[in-house]
């Protein structure tokens, strides 16, 4: 039988770790990270986890120990955030690139400078064209589920790539909710142990990682990682409708809807916000504004064909970003545009700026972009929110 406990982002995610059975776990401590490899490490400790647990000098050497370990064929799990997350930045393409199944927690923080330690998604937004899958969690019962997913997304064969699992900091990974447990033997018989064929260092039949390659063979290199990474949004589609039957709770594949197939205008959000929107979402159908939601759950690859199909109908479509390209607009917005723009959907678009800096984002802020939505303003296609001065 599973079981309910009250648990913050950071210990549902660690949960679903020590279900997942990793054999080796890198561990360096990084606000708002630490209390998941905290919680981790009293698990190994207390032997509920047979893991070899490092704790290491940096989280460069927490990405290089992970590539060692998952080379040898060994189910590798690791944590970091924000300045973190770019410090082990150099080692993320040598994961990718190497075709090794990591599963990574991040827990979305502000970027330095001003140092900041609440959190946006400014540090994602950095290594989305690292190679890795990225993932986003909307509540700690996702963020342990998604830990379970991602490494049997990771180690399926049509796929074979790194992944990351994005925790809004602070409002997701130290906020308290009841979250279900599901029981090790069925989580085993989801997960089976990890057994990697091809490309794991064997003594017995030596291979070569991390291999050099020049301009006669490179791209080509590229261009099978690309074209499997691609396959990874059908695969994560198959998994997600796989782990509801076992565990009876679906949360849609890389795009999930709320009320969006008949609303005149849809907001796009990624991550914890999504929680607030539907809430915004319910009270505004009842006073009868035609208003949906789509979350992204994976950015990365990004799911053109899903996103396209919500937003077929639509006549206007918002995109909230807590992040910003400097310069230019929202990264997700960017996305979100290229898509429809290349499936044929054309649809009038809105880029709404907000929560940098871990500022809040009130319903009030919420409400008043679908405003803007319904009333088709176009004078500015990118609005900050909820700013204290213009």
């Amino acid at each position: 039988m599973s079981r309910f406990e009250f648990l913050n982002g950071n210990e549902a995610l660690a949960w679903g770790v020590k279900l997942a059975k990793p054999g080796v776990i890198a561990a360096y401590p990084i606000t708002p990270q630490t209390i998941a490899v905290e919680k981790i490490a009293e698990f190994v400790q207390d032997g509920l986890l047979d893991s070899i647990y490092l704790h290491v000098e940096s989280e460069h050497s927490a990405m290089a120990c992970s590539i060692g370990a998952s080379a040898t064929g060994v189910r590798t799990f690791t944590a970091t955030s924000s300045q973190g997350l770019l410090y082990m930045a150099e080692c993320l393409p040598y994961a990718s690139g190497a075709r090794l199944p990591i599963v990574m927690m991040n827990a979305n923080r502000a970027m330095a400078t001003p140092w900041n330690i609440y959190g946006d998604q400014m540090d994602v937004m950095y290594v989305l064209n690292s190679g890795w899958i990225q993932l986003f969690a909307e509540n700690a019962q996702e963020a342990l589920d998604m830990v379970i997913q991602s490494f049997k997304l990771a180690e399926d064969s049509e796929v074979m790539a790194p992944v990351m699992i994005n925790l809004d900091g602070f409002v997701l990974t130290h906020t308290y909710e009841k979250v279900n447990i599901p029981e090790q033997e069925l989580v085993d018989s989801f997960l089976p142990p990890m057994q990697l064929q091809s490309h794991m260092m064997n003594a017995q039949h030596p291979t070569s990682v991390c291999i050099s390659a020049g301009n006669a063979h490179n791209m080509e290199f590229k261009l099978k990682q690309h074209l499997d990474l691609l396959n990874a949004i059908a695969v994560f589609s198959r998994i997600s409708k796989e782990f509801g039957n076992f565990f009876g709770r679906y949360h849609g594949g890389a795009v999930e809807g709320y009320y969006y197939s008949d609303a005149d205008v849809l907001l796009v959000t990624v991550g914890s916000i999504a929680g607030t929107v539907k809430e915004v979402v319910d009270a505004m159908r009842k006073e009868g504004h035609s208003v949906g939601l789509l979350k992204l759950r994976m950015v990365r690859p990004f799911p053109v064909k899903q996103l396209a199909e919500a937003c077929k109908n639509a006549i206007a479509v918002g995109v909230l970003d807590k992040n910003i390209s400097f310069g230019y607009e929202g990264t997700i917005y960017t996305n979100v545009n290229s898509a429809l723009l290349q499936s044929g959907v054309f649809v009038k678009t809105q880029n709404f700026i907000g929560g940098l800096g871990g500022r809040d984002i009130p319903k009030k802020e919420i409400r008043s972009m679908f405003k803007v939505l319904l009333d088709n303003l176009e004078e500015k296609k990118v609005r900050f929110h909820n700013l204290r001065c213009t």
